[in-house]
């Protein structure tokens, strides 16, 4: 990272992390040696505060305990529409029933996804993730969800206007075939895979997404990308 803020390059870090706070989040990263601050972090849940406040929405949410803080500002009372995170432990069957109950009593439900993953990597091996539950939601309420984080286009373009750089000018790099590099890709951007983190080798025969390059690690990504400019 300090090899790319050196060469004068722009970077956002583009997260679809739903299970604490921005502030947390950076806080967790600088404790492990990685120069950031919250304003380069893109995250689906300020972005989703951006569209409850602009449509007079207001959410049940079905999130992490630790992600509530985002929402503070947010009306909940009497909610007209769900939003639905990386809740983890809190995805018990009362809990997504509730979200349920919630949905189905409107007369056009709107459920709004902080991202569409559907498994990550922990220390102790992967998780099942929001988009799972997310897809459980849509076909017993027979809705579609709109989701905000990647792959939306709306994501990536809100973390390239941060940047004040066109599509063409960026480049992406994550473990994420489906969420990152097609995400990325659908938006104008190239995107580069790294053989790290929640990627399988499977993933390299993916049908629809062809990264525009592998590489081993960050570090490779980096040498790449300075070697190019």
């Amino acid at each position: 990272l300090n090899r790319i803020k050196a060469s004068g390059l722009k970077l956002r870090f583009c997260t679809n992390e739903t299970q604490a706070t921005r502030e947390k989040f950076v806080k967790k990263l600088q404790g492990m040696g990685f120069d950031i601050s919250v304003a380069e972090v893109t995250a689906p849940a300020p972005a989703a505060c951006r569209i409850l406040k602009e449509r007079s929405l207001r959410p049940h949410l079905l999130v992490h305990n630790d992600l509530v803080p985002e929402f503070a500002e947010i009306d909940k009372a009497n909610p007209n529409c769900v939003v639905i995170g990386d809740a983890a432990e809190n995805f018990t069957y009362a809990n997504l029933n509730e979200a349920f109950r919630v949905l189905i009593g409107m007369e056009k439900p709107v459920l709004i996804s902080l991202g569409r993953g559907r498994y990550y990597k922990e220390t102790d091996g992967l998780k099942l993730d929001v988009g799972a539950y997310m897809k459980a939601l849509e076909y017993a309420c027979d809705v579609q969800a709109e989701v905000v984080g990647k792959p939306a286009k709306t994501f990536f373009e809100s973390a390239l206007a941060e940047m004040g750089v066109s599509p063409q000018q960026a480049i992406m790099i994550g473990d994420d075939i489906v969420n990152d590099v097609g995400g990325a890709q659908r938006c104008g951007m190239r995107a580069l895979q790294v053989r790290t983190g929640k990627y399988r080798p499977c993933d390299e025969n993916h049908p629809h997404v062809k990264p525009d390059a592998y590489v081993n690690n960050l570090a490779e990504a980096v040498d790449m990308i300075l070697q190019q400019l």
